[in-house]
């Protein structure tokens, strides 16, 4: 029993179905008269309060604003290590991933503005433009060996860019009003960790304390706060003392299994709760609706497969050893499952909960259809690619 434990823990798709059956029980509980008492309970508000120190908010809230900083700060780890010594370490290296990760960003955005330009629901535009690296990568793993290598680490390397673009369209367009003074004392801190870098010094717990800091002022700026999660994680050293253990990938394997198994899991469950209502349906032919379906479902597919031929076709990039175009667009399907970040974008986008439920109604539906035709495609092309290396 141990070992099958340790097995699924250790598994690439294990996340991906964690995050699944959370998102089942979210709906559930939603539409279950358990539903009034978990919002209730949601919405109870937890922490201290006094004339110097304002911590005190809903149990929501230090999910979203918390726990989350530290899922941006394994995603600033990753993203850090992939442009230290990954697939985003050279120009050739990554130029395919960020012209399909471009591609997958701009022409969503642009789908979504089309349906909405003009109304009270065009700030969403940034809602279609993010990827589930989790879900996304969760996929692909229960495809096996029916899917090149290379492949899997084409997706993961474009999520990861995706990711660091959500992170600036998040800290650029959706901030709220900014307090210069919080904000100069959390760049000042972090200028700090970088020099500290810079010194040799290797503690995590010198890069991770201050971190809290940094969180506390930023999120007292008007920047959403998750930001510190990335700005923490680029300050901590790659390296170790005297070739010893690097201190980031100790701070990745740390966080690595609370992040996915805990932190994404509870996120899922406290904002995927939608009460499923008359109406639903028939919203997603509004605007709103249809600029999420239409951006993650045919403008995630169509800017990252066609971003990728034009970078191939000018010979700036070329596609992964062994992979074709048909896998290239199952690849831009699967992208298309926004899920956690999408929501999440979602709920900084608008203050009306109608207009949330909305939104994460349709990234729902947006996402499943995504996820379940980019499979069936890349497992149908799987065979054949499982065949041919067979003979």
């Amino acid at each position: 029993m141990r070992k099958q434990i340790k097995q699924f823990f250790e598994a690439d798709s294990a996340s991906g179905m964690t995050l699944l059956v959370f998102l089942v029980i979210s709906l559930v509980i939603a539409n279950s008269p358990l539903g009034s008492g978990f919002e209730s309970l949601l919405a109870h508000p937890v922490g201290i309060e006094t004339p110097q120190v304002h911590l005190r908010y809903s149990i929501l809230q230090w999910i979203n604003d918390g726990l989350m900083a530290v899922f941006f700060l394994m995603v600033g780890i990753e993203i850090k290590q992939e442009l230290a010594h990954g697939q985003l370490s050279s120009a050739k290296k990554a130029s395919l991933p960020f012209f399909a990760a471009l591609g997958g960003m701009l022409i969503p955005a642009g789908i979504y503005l089309l349906f909405n330009m003009g109304t009270e629901t065009a700030h969403g535009w940034g809602i279609p433009m993010a990827t589930d690296i989790a879900f996304a990568i969760g996929i692909l793993s229960l495809l096996g060996k029916r899917v090149p290598i290379a492949l899997k680490v084409f997706l993961t390397a474009l999520a990861i860019v995706d990711d660091l673009g959500a992170i600036l369209v998040i800290a650029i367009f959706y901030t709220t009003d900014l307090a210069a003074s919080y904000l100069l004392y959390a760049l000042g801190i972090f200028l700090l960790l970088t020099f500290m870098n810079r010194m040799g010094l290797k503690s995590i717990w010198l890069y991770l304390i201050p971190g809290l800091f940094i969180w506390y002022f930023i999120h007292h700026s008007g920047i959403h706060a998750t930001i510190a999660g990335v700005l923490t994680a680029f300050a901590i050293p790659i390296r170790g003392r005297n070739g010893g253990p690097s201190p980031i990938q100790q701070v990745e394997h740390a966080i690595s299994t609370p992040v996915n198994f805990f932190i994404m899991p509870l996120f899922a469950l406290a904002n995927t709760n939608i009460r499923f209502e008359s109406g639903m349906v028939e919203g997603l032919t509004s605007p709103l609706g249809l600029g999420i379906i239409a951006g993650l479902c045919i403008g995630k597919p169509l800017g990252i497969t066609l971003l990728s031929w034009i970078a191939v076709r000018l010979k700036v990039s070329e596609l992964p050893k062994g992979t074709q175009w048909t896998q290239l667009l199952s690849i831009g399907l699967i992208g298309g499952i926004g899920f956690t970040m999408s929501i999440f974008i979602a709920l900084l986008s608008f203050e009306d909960l109608n207009h949330q439920t909305a939104a994460k109604f349709a990234i729902l539906v947006a996402s499943i259809f995504s996820g379940s035709i980019g499979y069936v495609i890349l497992n149908r092309l799987g065979r054949k690619y499982t065949n041919q290396n067979s003979n």
